[in-house]
């Protein structure tokens, strides 16, 4: 005879096949949890360049991460989307962003995109996040800092699989005022969700983002059970524009950037190929088409640049500093010897400026709100308030043999620096040039989690697959990954296609030709020789790749060209 409590876990069995959930579910709830099973803290930076942490060839004192870089594994291939919500979209779901809901920025989309599958501009219902599966597998999830994955509580982090979160919806301030980086509404105030709820204002000990979203996650990492494993989410906004920092924080620059970008370049060019992460043969991209020599500047153009480096790299140091809070938080707790700790940035390093970001043709009424909203002044540079780019010239020097920068599919815009860490898994102190991407990531995390993505079916609905592959094998052992595989980029009409060694990319002048060009980055990794009439065969193999892309993921090319 069958036990009443036998009978009850049979019923169970039955319905979670019925309803498409895995079996391994079952065992993996939260009372089922093991005491040993690895925490994972995910560091997303937005709008980083390549070559602006210590580690990876900056002058910028970053001690906190480079000391976990040196010690890990620093990816040196790491392929994002050009802009933050399609990256940010593949690593929360392990899926291509066309199919998450991001095929385009939602502030980008071309009136042909709206409204349409794959184009909704929050995560879709055909993709389930690595946050509710680690979830649903007894982990502790939160989320503090930017989303940027809808702003209705349906596509908010706590909908999404985090039990308790922060969240900046979108791009802001980055001191307690509240203004929006964006809107035509004169009195609007930058959306802030805890939780369930949206905020009205910002809790007295927000000072600067960086510092309280640290604040924010140590808080909830000390609420975590000691016999259940969390994964941490801290989504800084910085470095994103507004570019502002903390006075103090500025002031640690003053003077560090009088000799310009292009000295910046070559001596963080020179530093890259030191630390193995360039080739000896690596050399200065081409400036970006709105780019100029430094000695052409006249001397207040100087002086201003000279403050927005200033300021961006106190944001860099702030970031250094608050992570590290969070990581001497974990060694305190005695946590950290079983955390695995990835670092990675959304995109390239922000190259726009105020005018190709907001044209008057495209965006009247959001440019006029902005500078009625802000003091554009010297004096108030890097200050509430203010709303200052990067710029190109910078953007450029933040990698130095990339070409262009974010909203771009050439490498300056789509690779970035990350790295990994742990005691067990990533501890060699090695650097990788496997191709690896934001769905990589996801998969990463579920595999070292233990946790299996169901695959087509979640609750009774029918999702993606998961697409993104482990950069772990089952025994734990970092693993290549295969150069047959091609990986496709597209957003904003800007098309990038890898396959190895090989890069075909499609992008409208000026910086582009409007045509498919072919690239060696083996050998030219600032993508200066097109290459695609050389080698016909490898062009049309890679178009036909991204045809099937296009066909697969129901890729819709907007109808209009975005200089962003």
């Amino acid at each position: 005879m069958i036990s009443s409590a036998r009978l009850l876990q049979l019923v169970l069995l039955v319905s979670l096949i019925l309803t498409g959930c895995s079996t391994s579910r079952l065992t993996s709830s939260p009372q089922a949890a093991p005491h040993n099973r690895t925490n994972v803290l995910l560091i997303v930076v937005d709008d980083m360049g390549f070559a602006d942490l210590g580690s990876f060839g900056s002058e910028i004192p970053t001690p906190h991460l480079d000391q976990l870089a040196f010690s890990g594994v620093r990816f040196t291939n790491f392929i994002t989307s050009s802009v933050c919500s399609p990256t940010r979209a593949s690593l929360m779901t392990g899926v291509n962003p066309h199919i998450a809901g991001f095929g385009n920025l939602v502030e980008e989309l071309a009136p042909n995109q709206e409204g349409q599958p794959g184009y909704e501009g929050a995560l879709s219902d055909r993709v389930v996040t690595i946050a509710t599966l680690l979830k649903d597998a007894g982990y502790r999830t939160y989320m503090t800092g930017k989303w940027h994955l809808g702003k209705t509580l349906d596509s908010s982090p706590w909908a999404r699989g985090f039990e308790r979160s922060f969240a900046l919806l979108s791009n802001a301030s980055h001191f307690s005022d509240m203004r929006p980086a964006y809107s035509p509404d004169p009195n609007a105030k930058a959306s802030y969700r805890q939780d369930k709820e949206i905020l009205d204002s910002l809790p007295d000990n927000f000072h600067y983002s960086s510092q309280f979203f640290a604040d924010q996650l140590i808080k909830y990492i000390d609420t975590t059970d000691e016999d259940r494993p969390f994964f941490g989410f801290l989504a800084f906004s910085a470095p994103h524009w507004p570019i502002q920092a903390p006075d103090s924080a500025i002031a640690e620059f003053d003077g560090k950037y009088d000799e310009g970008y292009d000295v910046l370049a070559e001596a963080r060019l020179n530093r890259q190929k030191r630390l193995g992460i360039a080739s000896e043969g690596a050399v200065l991209s081409e400036r970006p088409p709105k780019g100029q020599p430094w000695h052409a500047l006249r001397e207040d153009q100087r002086k201003t640049q000279i403050r927005a480096m200033e300021i961006y790299a106190a944001m860099i140091a702030e970031i250094d500093r608050h992570a590290g809070r969070v990581i001497d938080h974990l060694r305190e707790r005695k946590l950290l010897h079983n955390t695995v700790v990835i670092f990675m940035s959304d995109n390239g390093a922000e190259g726009h400026d105020f005018d190709e970001t907001w044209p008057e043709h495209a965006f009247p009424e959001i440019r006029r709100t902005i500078q009625a909203r802000h003091d554009f002044s010297y004096e108030n540079m890097g200050r509430s308030g203010s709303y200052t780019f990067l710029g190109p010239n910078w953007a450029h020097a933040s990698a130095p043999s990339f070409y262009l920068h974010k909203g771009f599919a050439s490498e300056g815009g789509l690779r970035t620096a990350a790295f990994a860490y742990s005691s067990n898994h990533f501890n060699d102190g090695s650097i990788s040039s496997a191709l690896i991407t934001p769905s990589d990531i996801a998969a990463t995390i579920l595999q070292l989690a233990g946790v299996d993505h169901p695959g087509n079916r979640y609750q009774g609905r029918d999702i993606a697959p998961l697409r993104g592959r482990s950069v772990i094998n089952s025994d734990g052992v970092l693993q290549l990954e295969n150069k047959d595989r091609i990986h496709i980029n597209e957003t904003m009409g800007k098309i990038a296609v890898r396959q190895g060694e090989w890069k075909l990319t499609r992008m409208p002048p000026p910086w582009g030709t409007g045509d498919w060009c072919l690239f060696n980055m083996a050998s030219d990794i600032s993508e200066s020789n097109d290459l695609a009439q050389m080698y016909p065969e490898i062009r049309q193999r890679l178009e036909s790749a991204w045809l099937r892309y296009v066909k697969e993921n129901g890729v819709i090319l907007p109808n209009w060209a975005s200089g962003y």
